[in-house]
């Protein structure tokens, strides 16, 4: 790197906005807990260029979100790869990398010419104003937004009303069978119902659970995504259900426990409140290590931790989905497509959605009311009859009488319809859930191979018909769909084995 003795009298330096000590001249600045930039990598393409370029990313660096400096990296990385033979900056390399983009990556030139412009202003050697009149003269379109909202991707984009309810049970009955450990399921269900960053939920401190009164409780959530503002100074509450304050609550004394015991004894007051929510595997010498790093994000768990957990809780749960008969691939923007697509369906305007997704401007928000996907009006027989197999919404056991049943021998255990038996309950603990309406979408309830469910499945699409024609909301309606494909499911098994028994 070549330096005047104008360069070196300059701090080779610099803090990060999130509070991280980046070494000027390293060939890697760690700007957070999860962004490092290998800013060395460029220092071949770039040559006398090289100061100048980190003088620009350190700027980005100092007083931006770490993800957009990186964002900022990789699109100079990109041209620089691109553009070799040519001189970099020139306005010949700018026009050929333009030219070599498509209608999906246009915006790489977009976010480029922003930190060209950005350069010349901070007064750096190496931007041309030739360069600059030509960037000036472009019309750039900005990144593609929303396609996975928009398509209502089976894959990647918002969950349906009956897949989020089957992630959201089958999240309940693994941690209850002790298959998911307390701190996936947190960040299961705080995904599913606050809609959330990874990085919003991998700030949270305890001391961001808060409640005033019975059944009133909110998280403070550090906001994301804002401008020239450090970590943890910003916040915006979410309103929660009492379920998910008593897990939080849960997770909270699990992780003061566990940093006492760390650090040899009780902690004061003040550290407790600070520790984080979800806190990285780690070491920790003595109480006072811990109070030197609260201020920071080091004891907190990697963004990407989020993702994986989720990938890990995917694969625990294997929910299938009643769209493709596969298994429900989940990750934490899923979740926030659903919310934004779910506020949208109820009539919510754009503010009411980018306050609810915690968004500063509605810019991004428009995809949501533009492309709202319909409830399915009617489903009637035979569709519920056909789509049970894919969504396999039942998750207890067919059984071929009570006799066959666990606790089959106590007349307690019957599940009635109010006119006849439908089968038995497993469960030796107490249940308040709505017998039997509940009972078809339960791990315990065990099905009578001849118990009346045809009878239960046509209840309840009278009911759905009822409802929708009475009041005309179908996502009131629509409430039960998951329930009416888990009886269909029932109803599917019992044909299914009675012709095992007819012919077997």
């Amino acid at each position: 790197m070549n330096k005047n003795a104008l360069q070196v009298a300059v701090a080779d330096r610099f803090y990060s906005r999130d509070g991280y000590l980046v070494l000027f001249d390293s060939s890697r600045w760690e700007l957070s807990k999860d962004i490092a930039i290998p800013v060395g990598s460029l220092s071949q393409y770039l040559g006398e260029s090289d100061y100048s370029f980190r003088r620009v990313l350190e700027f980005y660096a100092r007083t931006g979100a770490p993800s957009h400096a990186r964002n900022i990296f990789n699109r100079f990385s990109h041209y620089c790869e691109q553009m070799q033979g040519l001189e970099l900056f020139s306005v010949d390399s700018l026009i050929s990398y333009r030219s070599s983009l498509d209608r999906k990556t246009e915006w790489y030139m977009g976010v480029l010419r922003g930190a060209i412009r950005q350069w010349s202003r901070l007064g750096y050697p190496g931007i041309s104003d030739e360069v600059l009149a030509l960037l000036n003269k472009w019309v750039i379109k900005g990144n593609e937004k929303g396609f996975a909202v928009q398509s209502m991707c089976p894959d990647a984009g918002p969950l349906t009303d009956i897949e989020l309810q089957g992630v959201i049970a089958a999240v309940i009955d693994a941690f209850t069978e002790q298959r998911l450990s307390l701190e996936q399921t947190c960040l299961s269900m705080i995904l599913a119902m606050t809609g959330r960053r990874p990085g919003q939920i991998a700030a949270l401190k305890v001391k961001d659970l808060h409640t005033t009164a019975p059944g009133v409780y909110w998280i403070s959530f550090p906001r994301a995504k804002q401008r020239n503002t450090p970590w943890r100074s910003a916040f915006n509450r979410f309103a929660i259900v009492e379920d998910l304050w008593l897990l939080l609550q849960r997770q909270a004394e699990s992780v003061k426990t566990a940093f006492a015991e760390q650090a040899g004894g009780a902690l004061p007051q003040k550290v407790l409140d600070a520790l984080p929510l979800f806190p990285v595997s780690r070491s920790l010498e003595t109480d006072s290590d811990v109070e030197a790093l609260l201020g920071s994000d080091r004891l907190h768990i990697p963004s990407l931790e989020v993702y994986q957990a989720m990938l890990g809780v995917a694969r625990t749960i294997a929910v299938i989905s009643e769209r493709t008969g596969a298994i429900i691939a989940l990750n934490p923007n899923r979740f926030r497509y659903t919310l934004g697509t779910n506020l949208a369906r109820e009539g919510r305007g754009e503010l009411v959605i980018a306050e609810a997704l915690d968004h500063s401007d509605t810019q991004n928000v428009g995809v949501y009311v533009k492309n709202i996907p319909e409830i399915v009006d009617r489903i009637d027989k035979a569709v519920a009859l056909q789509l049970a197999p894919f969504a396999q919404a039942f998750r207890g056991v067919l059984v071929t009488s009570e006799r066959d049943a666990r606790r089959g021998d106590d007349p307690n255990s019957r599940i009635s319809n109010g006119r006849a038996n439908l089968g038995t309950c497993g469960s030796y603990g107490f249940c308040g859930a709505l017998a039997p309406i509940a009972c078809y979408t339960c791990t315990h309830f065990q099905p009578w191979l001849d118990g009346p469910h045809e009878e239960v499945l046509d209840c309840l699409i009278e009911d759905r018909d009822r409802i929708s024609d009475n009041c005309g909301d179908l996502k009131i309606a629509s409430t039960n769909d998951r329930l009416i494909l888990a009886v269909s499911d029932v109803i599917d098994r019992c044909k299914e084995a009675r012709g095992e028994v007819a012919y077997g």
